[in-house]
């Protein structure tokens, strides 16, 4: 089957094609795991566990159950070997879920107001089981595998402490647009195609459709002689689909997110230091930094982003520390413990503040700092006012 988007680019034609063709000219851009089920270790206890939510009985699962379109697929024996390998891998299967915890109803929400199947929404399965710092060997990187060439051409920058492909909010939109783009480019609207060159590229994906009609076989992706990774791209989402939409049958227990977004988008006007942030409202700063992976500094600056994310529950208190007046005690700040190869040029870059506004705030002559020693960082550096 055939499925058309309806979206209005905002692209140009003209450059849609010179995108796709600048992707296309290039080796496999996305690297989807062997096993998507066999998540990277962590610890069995997530910060969003201790989150105060009130679940609501219709969940995040129901939302993406309403948008599942891919139902026949699941009959396919190659869909029916991965519904079998996950079945006996549940304990990755939870897992996986809980780190898609915060991300799930946002970006099933997405996918929604694009008029995609919903399996589109569970690709972060496959691709890095749901981990938004998950890094491949071959360079890819993010929630959505994203590898550099291909992240510059979709226009996720990386530079000044920030990795857009790790930035949740700014790769997701960027990864449903390039689905998109290329299936209207060149599958006339059938994104299983567009998936399979999401894996593989669109030049291997072509090939492979000119060499079945050249023999007079099918053309879709089900007949393609395709990389084996590929050609199992689509049995896993669409094994992970089925067991979502029916998990009692496939012995799976799915914890309950509630159908709205974790977080809220908060502008950047200012710097922002996240650990300063999270000290001066008491947010957890573990959850603040895992809401924001995509900044690697733990820094934000009007200059490199527009927003930071924080706790949805915790917006208006955010809000109001940031807009606040400047104390007008310049001695009141929050506390930095002095880590190994850590510098006064590098700790004041980190905040915002110049190597002598450290120095004098401290009472330091020179810049001899040891491991483990305590200073205390001007507060209106948190957001330079």
């Amino acid at each position: 089957m055939t499925y058309r988007t309806t979206r209005q680019w905002t692209l140009a034609l003209a450059g849609g094609i010179a995108l796709i063709g600048a992707l296309s000219a290039t080796s496999p851009t996305l690297l989807a795991s062997p096993h998507p089920g066999a998540a990277p270790a962590h610890s069995s206890h997530h910060f969003w566990d201790d989150l105060n939510l009130e679940y609501l009985p219709g969940d995040a699962w129901e939302r993406l159950r309403d948008n599942l379109e891919w139902h026949d697929r699941r009959h396919d024996a190659r869909v029916q070997e991965w519904i079998d390998h996950y079945r006996a891998n549940p304990g990755n299967i939870a897992e996986i879920i809980e780190r898609a915890r915060p991300w799930m109803a946002w970006i099933n929400e997405q996918v929604e107001l694009r008029g995609l199947p919903g399996e589109i929404g569970l690709i972060p399965f496959v691709e890095s089981s749901y981990d938004p710092l998950a890094r491949s060997h071959r360079g890819a990187a993010g929630l959505w595998q994203f590898m550099p060439g291909t992240a510059d051409a979709l226009g996720l920058h990386r530079h000044n402490g920030y990795d857009a492909r790790l930035d949740v909010v700014a790769s997701t939109q960027a990864a449903l647009d390039y689905i998109e783009l290329q299936a209207e480019q060149w599958y006339e609207g059938d994104i299983e195609l567009s998936l399979a060159a999401y894996n593989a590229g669109a030049g291997t994906v072509n090939r492979a459709r000119h060499a079945a009609a050249a023999s007079g076989a099918p053309s879709d992706y089900w007949h393609l002689q395709l990389p084996s990774e590929t050609m199992n791209y689509l049995p896993k989402l669409n094994a992970i689909a089925a067991i979502i939409d029916d998990p009692e049958a496939h012995g799976i227990t799915l914890p309950e997110i509630d159908d709205a977004p974790a977080f809220a988008k908060v502008p950047v006007t200012a710097p922002i230091n996240l650990a300063q942030l999270a000290n001066t409202t008491g947010v957890n700063h573990t959850e603040l930094a895992a809401l924001n992976p995509g900044l690697t500094n733990g820094t934000a600056s009007p200059a490199t982003v527009d927003e930071v994310l924080v706790p949805i529950e915790q917006e208006e208190a955010i809000l109001a520390e940031l807009r606040a007046p400047a104390q007008s005690t310049p001695h009141e700040g929050a506390q930095y413990l002095v880590q190994r190869g850590d510098s006064l040029s590098a700790i004041a870059g980190r905040h915002g503040i110049s190597v002598a506004e450290l120095r004098r705030h401290n009472g330091l002559s020179g810049d001899v700092i040891h491991t483990g020693q305590q200073l205390e960082i001007p507060r209106r550096s948190l957001a330079a006012r």
